[in-house]
């Protein structure tokens, strides 16, 4: 079996369990358990193995917790970020789930110490809340303990089935691919609410290498509306890890989905102190700004959502915002997020933002905005993409790439809606069609019907719109008609009628005299 169907059936299984399991518990409710019991089984099994320091004779889940001295806790907390005891293990607890009339009660308490185990310790803030949407006592999982018991027994033991191997066997990407399947798959289930904080992987593979284009090494890499973490951790996946030399930074307002991003940077064996995620709204309350600048950005900001904008009178003094002399409209946030973005972007970096089209056209503030950005060489390339790549929404979306180190003062617009595969309900980019837009992209070159690299004086004659359309003539696919052969077939094709009219006046006579 190729490592390909070993992930397609691990993916299987793990779907299988999401929807065997759950009941009459609704699906978008249930992914936190299911979720939260994949990552408790990897931290426990992580933690085993950094235990273990390479010595295959230890059994750390078969230790005592007795023989935990403090100094060998203290010592793995300042390692790890948190201490997980040998009774404490998920295998330990999967393996008697069955039978244990308190497991409910149980988990809640083992949750509760490996929070409170970085309590004081740098990690603190990175492990506290992972599991806050792990509510073991919820009546989601039933109405009596037995019937939660018998339901988080279920998770544990199909989790437990997983087939992930040993984990010192390099398997660790296969926790990280397990649980972005789970996050994909709810969110192509949840319609709006899912896709709000998942951003396909192939569209974060295109955003990434965007970002980090040429770049030998970034100092850290950064998403002011990071959802699950997908985008950052794309980088992760397509650059080697010592790419990025400071770690990955982050900020989301939604509480659930900020536990998600931390327990997905843990899957993917990105450590506490190399990841940094913080939970608030960065337009208003934004952190990381005391920072050095960022050399890569990467985001997917919600789109036109509201703001307090021009409500708030502060904001147009505000030194993300107060360069481009207006703020974003209220009913639509689209350019506050660019501009912060900006704002937070190095003199050698690059931001790559998914952005809604409306924002390159209108009128108004935002056309502003634009004109700010153009007149100050920021804008680096547009490029419009296939429609229904995201789920929950069909929009033909834009990608806009910032830079602070252009050479030229022109514009690149790529037109890519035509690169896309359809597969079940959604489209999708090949990397076939990723290379393409790159190629595109690093070349600059004008390509018919594809790209055009356009000057400043043409934009700004154009009343600073920065729509593909307005610079990337569309391919006529409409069928060329040759006229002259049209009229030959048009005269041919009356003569026919005009014979058959004849034929049947002479039947219609001869009916008449008969």
């Amino acid at each position: 079996m190729t490592s390909a169907q070993q992930r397609a059936e691990l993916q299987a299984q793990i779907w299988k369990i999401a929807n065997d399991v759950r009941g009459s518990v609704d699906g978008w409710d249930f992914k936190q358990y299911v979720l939260g019991t994949l990552f408790y089984r990897f931290i426990s099994e992580n933690f085993s193995s950094y235990m273990k320091g390479g010595d295959e004779s230890v059994n750390y889940a078969r230790l005592s917790d007795s023989v935990i001295t403090p100094e060998i806790k203290d010592d793995a907390i300042k390692t790890k970020g948190y201490f997980i005891y040998p009774s404490q293990l998920f295998e330990n607890i999967a393996a008697t789930a069955n039978t244990n009339e308190s497991l409910n009660t149980d988990l809640a308490a083992i949750f509760t110490a490996i929070e409170s185990s970085a309590n004081g310790y740098p990690s603190e803030q990175d492990i506290k809340g992972l599991f806050a949407d792990f509510d073991t006592t919820s009546n989601r999982l039933g109405n009596t303990v037995k019937d939660k018991n018998s339901r988080l027994a279920a998770v544990l033991k199909g989790v437990a089935g997983l087939g992930f191997g040993n984990f010192e066997d390099n398997h660790i990407d296969l926790f990280g691919d397990a649980y972005e399947f789970l996050i994909s798959n709810y969110a192509a289930n949840a319609g709006k609410s899912g896709g709000e904080f998942f951003t396909p992987q192939n569209v974060s593979r295109l955003i990434a290498q965007l970002a980090m284009h040429t770049q030998t090494s970034v100092n850290k890499i950064y998403d002011p509306a990071c959802g699950s973490g997908s985008l950052l951790l794309q980088a992760k996946k397509h650059f080697d890890a010592h790419m990025i030399e400071e770690g990955f930074f982050g900020q989301e307002i939604n509480h659930t989905t900020y536990n998600l991003a931390r327990m997905n940077m843990f899957l993917h064996n990105i450590n506490y102190d190399k990841f940094h995620i913080a939970l608030g709204n960065t337009l208003i309350d934004p952190h990381f700004g005391d920072e050095k600048p960022f050399d890569a950005i990467v985001s997917n900001p919600p789109y036109s959502v509201n703001w307090i904008g021009n409500d708030d009178p502060t904001l147009i003094n505000d030194e993300r915002f107060a360069p481009a002399g207006v703020l974003a409209p209220k009913s639509k946030a689209d350019f506050a997020f660019v501009l912060h973005a900006l704002s937070f972007l190095s003199s050698k970096g690059r931001a790559a933002i998914v952005c809604f089209p409306g924002i390159f056209y209108r009128g108004g503030a935002e056309q502003k905005i634009r004109k700010y950005l153009i007149d100050n060489n920021f804008v680096e390339t547009v490029i419009s993409l296939a429609p229904n790549l995201f789920f929950g929404t069909t929009i033909a979306v834009n990608i806009l790439v910032l830079s602070k180190h252009k050479t030229d003062s022109k514009t690149q617009f790529i037109d890519a809606s035509s690169l896309f595969k359809k597969e079940t309900n959604n489209n999708i980019l090949t990397d076939g069609h990723i290379a393409r837009i790159m190629e595109i992209f690093n070349s600059k070159a004008d390509v018919d019907h594809l790209a055009k690299s356009v000057d400043y004086d043409a934009i700004a004659a154009n009343d600073y719109n920065l729509s593909v359309s307005s610079y990337v003539e569309a391919r006529d696919t409409r069928e060329v008609v040759d006229i002259t052969e049209l009229n030959e077939e048009i005269k041919t094709t009356v003569a026919k009628i005009d014979r058959l009219r004849a034929d049947i006046d002479a039947i219609v006579e001869e009916i008449e005299a008969s």
